[in-house]
């Protein structure tokens, strides 16, 4: 069986995905950005409403993956936070300015989050040489990698990802990540022999609100729809399920 990950941005998104047969979610906040810590009543309404696998993102912002000390404090406690709610697992990266694994932090962070598991998410992506971070997160100790293949999908990232899983040969857990839908889903686990893969799986659901003021809006220049928005599709989650189930 290919284990499925659903990424969720709400409590009701994981409820979503359990529904939908996803063995676990990666329950974030700002999506838009690429997943940000979600709020401490977000992890425990969550954790209250899903019997299958929990994992948090712990990331106090978008961009880079070079953290300040204060950021770091953050990271910390929030940690420490998810543990208490009920989290099975972090997600997590660090990269120094140059782009290789920043060794000493993530060994902090995999020793705080134990006895959780712990995922290096999508910072993988950007390290100037995925062999090495592959090599250095072995050895650290991490549970798992989320790639994309450091391209922008896991189709264009399809033979990096061949080639981390075989380099990864058992020791750590390759799972792609990036532009997975349940049409492509099979074609990337048969390329690359993945056993776990990651995706959204979302559609998008109209505000109920009649009164809508197009003058303004709550956020920057680059904004989603103020009156509509993405939620975990449980029938998506069906499909992809049901295309790897298939031999």
């Amino acid at each position: 069986m290919i284990d499925v990950e659903i990424c969720v941005d709400s409590a009701a998104g994981a409820l979503a995905a359990e529904q939908g047969g996803a063995r676990r979610v990666e329950l974030c906040d700002n999506l838009l950005e690429g997943g940000t810590t979600p709020s401490a009543g977000t992890i425990k309404v969550a954790r209250k409403l899903i019997q299958i696998g929990l994992q948090v993102i712990i990331r106090p912002r978008g961009g880079d993956f070079l953290y300040s000390e204060e950021e770091m404090e953050i990271i910390r406690e929030d940690i420490a936070m998810a543990k208490v709610l009920g989290a099975d697992g972090i997600v997590c990266g660090f990269l120094d300015a140059g782009g290789r694994v920043d060794r000493s932090r993530t060994a902090e962070i995999i020793a705080l989050t134990r006895p959780l598991n712990f995922t290096f998410h999508r910072a993988f992506d950007m390290a100037r040489d995925p062999f090495e971070a592959l090599e250095d997160l072995v050895a650290l100790g991490a549970n798992r990698i989320l790639t994309s293949g450091q391209e922008a999908t896991c189709m264009e990232g399809l033979e990096l990802l061949s080639e981390l899983r075989a380099r990864a040969a058992g020791r750590i857990i390759i799972m792609p990540g990036g532009g997975l839908t349940p049409r492509n889903v099979r074609k990337v686990v048969d390329a690359t022999g993945v056993s776990e893969v990651h995706l959204s799986a979302r559609h998008t659901v109209e505000s109920g609100m009649t009164h809508r003021n197009s003058r303004c809006f709550m956020g920057g220049t680059l904004r989603p729809p103020e009156f509509s928005w993405k939620v975990t599709d449980p029938e998506a989650v069906r499909q992809v399920v049901a295309n790897l189930s298939r031999g």
